[in-house]
């Protein structure tokens, strides 16, 4: 009994239930530090806008240079693998995870393009409906219509890249 009173009577006054308090930070950095949080989002969407407009860029390349000569050149390839990546980034930083990757292979087929041509066009139009979907939501916020349309940008990706 002596020694529990003992225990008892080391915990600092300032506790409750044994745990300490967290220390209130001094207004003026809180202040600085809710402005730097804000910075940083700021900073974030400017680059998720750049990465979508890049991706609307290699899209419109992609498009002319495969209606120009009717094949994927090896450029083509390439601009495919960094259109991916984009598409990749942008949707993990939309808050989508990698699960929806096994939904991309598992949906049904009706929304596959017959075409090469096709998926190009519609690669394009998608591109520039995610971008448009990105401009219109804010830092603080999460579009589930663009995180859907970088799903089919990734299943079109595939289908142009693997064929199937």
């Amino acid at each position: 009994m002596l020694l529990c009173a003992t225990a008892f009577s080391q915990i600092d006054a300032s506790t409750s239930n044994g745990k300490p308090q967290k220390e209130e930070l001094p207004k003026n950095i809180q202040e600085t530090l809710a402005k730097q949080r804000i910075a940083r989002q700021k900073k974030d969407y400017e680059e998720l806008l750049q990465r979508s407009e890049e991706a609307v860029k290699l899209s419109d390349e992609l498009e002319k240079s495969f209606s120009d000569s009717n094949q994927i050149s090896a450029e083509d390839q390439k601009k495919l693998d960094r259109l991916e990546k984009l598409v990749k980034k942008i949707r993990e930083e939309l808050g989508a995870d990698d699960d929806g990757e096994a939904e991309i292979v598992e949906k049904d087929k009706k929304d596959e393009p017959l075409t090469v041509i096709s998926a190009f066009r519609i690669l394009q139009s998608n591109t520039t409906k995610l971008f448009d979907e990105i401009k219109k939501s804010t830092p603080y916020s999460v579009s589930v219509i663009a995180i859907q349309t970088s799903n089919s940008l990734l299943k079109l990706v595939k289908f142009l890249r693997f064929g199937k």
